[in-house]
């Protein structure tokens, strides 16, 4: 059986005066509020997401 491998995403930083695009992207990662996190599967298109705004995140393995 493959092992799944999760992360989990918190929103440590405020997205005010991030782009337009960012904050889009930290949305579409389902983070609303500060210290909010989602776990999700890590796959090639949520990393991608992560390395957008990873100035803005905390991402740690579950």
């Amino acid at each position: 059986m493959a092992e799944n491998n999760k992360i989990k995403v918190t929103l440590v930083k405020s997205t005010i005066g991030s782009t337009p695009y960012q904050k889009s992207v930290v949305a579409a990662l389902g983070l609303k509020k500060i210290r909010s996190f989602k776990i999700h599967e890590e796959n090639p298109c949520i990393m991608g997401m992560i390395k957008k705004v990873s100035h803005l995140l905390k991402v740690e393995r579950v």
